[in-house]
């Protein structure tokens, strides 16, 4: 297995910009993994390929706006990318900045200051605050769009699924950005449940593998939780024959790792705490049975992740066609259900 193996062209134009008003009329790209048939359809039909008792697992962390700026005490501006609260007060963050050495005190934008506790790799600082940086962020802070988005968001709440209650994302779980109200009431009124779980995303989502074997990438760790609740929901409905709808990669790798303790008859088990997962073609699947999930850039985890549920092959060559029809790529493009 090669990292080139999942190399593909998009061209730029593809990258969508903006999201779609309403969200749920963005396009729905659906591929069946056992006839290879794919239908070309829009995300409010998805009620068309569901069944009652089928569970849509969706991830309710809510992106936080984790960009702000400060000052070194010589004048010079600083920028600061928090990634993951490790205390109340401390976390990881990416710095721009020069010369920014362990101990190094930053004065915030009309806020707090902050202090460089350690210095990790490349620009990633552990950070300690003089006070608890959520209330800061509410009025200071700046949504972090992934760096392929060069147009301004409008309204913040975009990069917001509907479904958004925990607080700890850097960035969103974009699978989840189709859902409407009306759509979810469509869902339920046909049968289909909701199964919630938390994975709070960070940034090396985006990171490229620049190891030539991908087996050789240092896979990066999120914290998720699938509660009891959750999973017995999970559970009873695989029983009575209910599928189990991964919303998005994050889904997927909160699932699969309740999967890894699952009992004999469970399909999961209650998790909390910080997976390593890593999805590579050769995977075996315990709790998935289909996706909901965009088009992901080449040479990602992400598109991996998918290779290995439906083929890399199968993947890529659906991929080309999505690009012949002109689908939108990414976090603000179009959608895929796999089955």
């Amino acid at each position: 297995m090669r990292t080139s193996d999942f190399d593909y062209y998009l061209p730029p134009e593809r990258i969508a910009q903006h999201p779609i008003e309403p969200r749920h009329n963005a396009r729905l790209l659906v591929y069946d993994r056992k006839t290879g048939k794919m239908d070309h359809r829009i995300f409010y039909d998805l009620p068309e390929y569901l069944n009652a008792g089928d569970v849509l697992v969706i991830n309710q962390t809510r992106v936080i706006p984790a960009r702000i700026f400060g000052f070194k005490p010589s004048g010079g501006k600083v920028e600061i990318l928090l990634l993951k609260r490790e205390s109340d007060l401390v976390w990881e963050a990416l710095v721009g900045g020069k010369k920014i050495r362990e101990g190094t005190i930053l004065q915030l934008v009309e806020g707090p200051l902050a202090v460089v506790e350690q210095v990790l790799d490349g620009a990633r600082r552990l950070i300690r605050f003089e006070t608890e940086i959520e209330p800061y962020l509410e009025k200071q802070g700046q949504m972090p769009l992934p760096p392929y988005i060069h147009e301004k968001l409008e309204d913040p709440e975009r990069y917001q699924t509907v479904f958004a209650r925990q607080p700890g994302s850097a960035a969103a779980p974009t699978a989840g950005l189709h859902f409407t109200p009306e759509l979810i009431q469509l869902l339920e009124q046909k049968g289909i449940l909701f199964g919630r779980v938390t994975l709070h995303v960070g940034l090396d989502t985006f990171a490229p593998v620049t190891e030539e074997d991908p087996r050789q990438h240092a896979i990066h760790s999120e914290w998720c939780e699938l509660d009891e609740e959750t999973a017995s929901l999970i559970n009873s409905a695989r029983a009575k024959g209910g599928r189990i709808i991964a919303v998005g990669t994050t889904s997927v790798r909160t699932l699969e790792s309740a999967g890894v303790n699952a009992q004999s008859g469970q399909v999961v088990a209650p998790f909390h705490g910080s997976t390593r997962l890593y999805i590579l073609p050769g995977f075996t699947f315990k709790a998935v049975d289909a996706m909901i999930t965009n088009f992901h850039l080449p040479r990602s985890t992400l598109l991996m992740l998918v290779s290995a549920f439906a083929g890399r092959e199968q993947i890529l060559r659906v991929y080309e066609e999505a690009i012949r029809r002109e689908y939108r790529f990414y976090s603000f493009g179009d959608a895929m259900l796999i089955l």
